[in-house]
């Protein structure tokens, strides 16, 4: 990007304000401080991190900034520009790092439509408060009333105070009480929940952040957007109307014969201005709490909660496309009815021959239960992925190997009881005993504490594979994979049918990362790529893989900060999708390599980061991201280290970063316009010769 571009007058609002919680001060920068060399949402949020924190500090200390950052389409009408990144250091992840979020809703729109691009919260509040911005008016108000409600009364409750018009960002019980997977919630069920960012509000006492805005954000072409509008996602995902199902088919392998009307389902957007409705609206489901039944929004991980018997299998048109027939990321949702695909394509059935997931028989069907899960999950502001993927796998896994005989909760272990449920999670919640306090510490800090050799790395002998029909899958009881996260789309544990080329990919992106990556950043690549990667060792030596990692972050980092969803980017046979989004929401004319040179500065600045504070290197991150390849895949294949290791030192090359290291060399920090970083590395010993 052209150093001398100057801040458009589309799409920005022009304002960024630092809130600072102990002063109850707040002080106003311009956007253009950091755009449009840094673009929008996560790169700007990176940027300010390294301007302004030191080595040493840790999650939940009041130096730790809370951002909340919009991108340049939020609020446009810009399609899929709506979602809004949340950047801090997060307390859910080991070691503590430096880490990135994601949230939909309406959040970051009214921000914008208040008049700021973005805000930062540092310090800690002497008693619980929240902050209220209206226009660009920030006040800040007592909480007591509102600590220790639930995120869905918490925001009603802000309605009844300000009015019906606006929209808050809340934390539940949860990150109250620091539980490190603690989440945030807006718009009711939409929430940054991974890195464990409640637990960071709940640190600063801060309960909720509620936002009125009534300016507007205009775009640069309304032509332009209203084309972007009719095209984004063609030719197989397509806006399509709200649906009202009486009946739930929620995926290939979840469905629940009910009697006519008792069972609804309806697909909604999960942000301003999108053209898609992507997201499950579950009508009527049993609650958890004296209301008896609610409405929630569910999306990839909530289904899992209503039963685990077989695991998530992968039409390979999902990730891997041709030019036919591309842009069909989570096919097997349940949530959009998948749109029909055009058969003139040869390569069609291949890119449809399902390749089941593994038996797993975890918990059987019952839907009432599952509600209840989410909606304790969901209402506590704690992540259901720890809680679902993690936590519940490893109390069946570790009680059938008999590792939990002498673990003793209350109550008999029973994940597929909603009772059992009911309690654990409000042990949790709450920190009750020792077991409370325990588990609200994360499941990676959990088993560690108990012992990872045991209660981590038991073999349990009870999944089988169905890509290869019979064969064992022998892995560890706890579905750990790095960075104190869990298996997501990494060819075995949970969602672990995806081909070697896929979960390579994903691994590598994990590797140098802090958190799952696959939850916005799924793993795409052509039909032909899959194809020339189906042996796992013989992938290791391939560039490509690598490569499709590298196209898989740098498409990444341009959702986070353009924003657009995953669900529509990246676009291989479109590939200035992003570009034209840019556009026509700023005015910014970019090439592509222009914007993928923006997305590479934030990386590496991200990698700074890293570097600086927590000692990043190959010899760190290596090992972490090998770990879980020594178990076998969905067709039994394992990697040697040596395996891997040849693949790293691709992925290095790359990015131009060292292969003896894994350090960027001057070279790069100079040619990605960060030589003022390459001299802060040099200063710390930290420039490879």
């Amino acid at each position: 990007m052209p150093e001398q571009m100057k801040m458009p007058d589309y799409g920005y609002v022009g304002k960024i304000a630092f809130i600072d919680l102990t002063e109850r001060s707040v002080k106003i920068v311009p956007t253009s401080n950091y755009a449009p060399k840094y673009i929008g949402g996560r790169a700007i949020a990176t940027k300010i991190y390294w301007d302004i924190t030191k080595p040493g500090m840790k999650a939940l200390d009041p130096e730790n900034p809370l951002m909340i950052m919009t991108g340049p389409t939020t609020a446009t009408g810009v399609p899929t520009g709506g979602r809004t990144s949340v950047c801090a250091m997060a307390p859910n992840n080991l070691p503590e790092q430096f880490c990135w979020g994601n949230i939909g809703g309406w959040l970051g729109s009214e921000l914008k439509f208040a008049g700021f691009d973005g805000i930062v919260i540092v310090g800690k509040s002497p008693e619980p408060t929240y902050v209220m911005i209206n226009d660009e008016e920030i006040t800040f108000y007592p909480a007591e009333e509102l600590w220790g409600s639930l995120t869905h009364d918490c925001q009603d409750r802000l309605k009844e105070i300000h009015g019906e018009g606006v929209v808050s960002a809340v934390i539940g019980p949860a990150g109250e009480n620091l539980c490190r997977n603690a989440s945030i919630t807006t718009s009711n069920d939409n929430v940054a929940a991974k890195a464990g960012y409640g637990a960071v509000m709940g640190s600063k006492n801060l309960k909720a952040v509620t936002v009125r805005g009534t300016g507007d954000v205009r775009p640069y072409s309304v032509d332009k957007l209203l084309s972007l509008r009719k095209s984004m996602g063609n030719p197989q995902r397509k806006a399509n109307p709200v649906e009202h199902l009486d009946r739930c088919a929620f995926r290939y392998h979840i469905n629940f014969p009910t009697e006519p009307g008792k069972v609804k389902k309806a697909n909604v957007a999960c942000s301003h201005g999108c053209n898609m409705r992507c997201n499950l609206f579950a009508l009527d489901t049993k609650s958890a709490f004296p209301r008896k039944i609610t409405n929630q929004v569910w999306k990839c991980i909530g289904v899992y909660a209503l039963q685990m018997y077989e695991d998530c299998g992968m039409a390979p048109a999902m990730f891997f496309h041709t030019e036919k027939n591309h842009n069909q990321a989570c096919l097997s949702q349940g949530a959009q009815v998948p749109p029909p695909m055009d058969e003139s394509d040869p390569d069609l059935p291949e890119l449809i021959n399902r390749r089941h997931g593994s038996i797993l028989d975890f918990w059987d069907a019952d839907y009432d239960r599952g509600s209840v899960v989410n909606d304790l999950c969901t209402q506590y502001g704690i992540d259901k992925w720890d809680i679902i993927v993690w936590l519940m796998t490893w109390l069946v896994m570790g009680k059938r190997t008999g590792v939990l005989d002498d673990v003793d909760l209350g109550m008999e272990i029973d994940p597929s009881s909603e009772e059992f449920m009911c309690h654990l999670l409000d042990m949790i919640t709450y920190r009750k005993g020792y077991w409370g306090n325990l588990l609200a510490e994360g499941m990676a800090r959990a088993v560690r504490a108990l012992g990872k050799n045991k209660y981590g790395d038991t073999v349990y002998k009870g999944i089988i594979s169905q890509v290869v029909p019979g064969l064992q899958l022998d892995i560890p009881i706890s579905f750990e994979s790095a960075w104190g996260h869990c298996f997501h789309w990494q060819g075995r544990g949970f969602q672990g049918s995806t081909p070697p080329g896929g979960y390579l990919s994903a691994t590598l992106m994990l590797m140098t990362n802090t958190r799952d990556c696959q939850t916005n950043s799924h793993v795409h690549g052509t039909l032909e790529y899959m194809r020339e990667t189906m042996n796992a060792r013989e992938a290791c030596s391939n560039r490509k893989v690598a490569e499709n990692a590298f196209m898989g972050e740098i498409k990444a980092e341009m959702k986070e900060c353009v924003t657009c969803c995953d669900l529509q980017s990246p676009q291989l046979y479109d590939p200035n999708m992003e570009r034209d989004m840019l556009e026509a929401a700023t005015g910014i004319n970019m090439t592509e390599k222009e914007l993928y040179l923006a997305c590479e500065r934030s990386k590496n600045l991200f990698r700074a980061i890293l570097m600086r504070d927590s000692g990043r290197c190959r010899a760190q991150e290596e090992p972490e991201a090998y770990e879980p390849l020594q178990y076998p895949d969905s067709e039994g294949q394992t990697l040697l280290p040596e395996d891997f290791s040849k693949l790293v030192d691709h992925y290095y090359d790359v990015w131009g970063w060292d292969r003896k290291t894994g350090w960027p060399t001057r070279e790069t920090w100079v040619r990605v316009g960060l030589e003022d970083v390459a001299d802060t590395m040099d200063a710390l010993g930290m420039l490879p010769e």
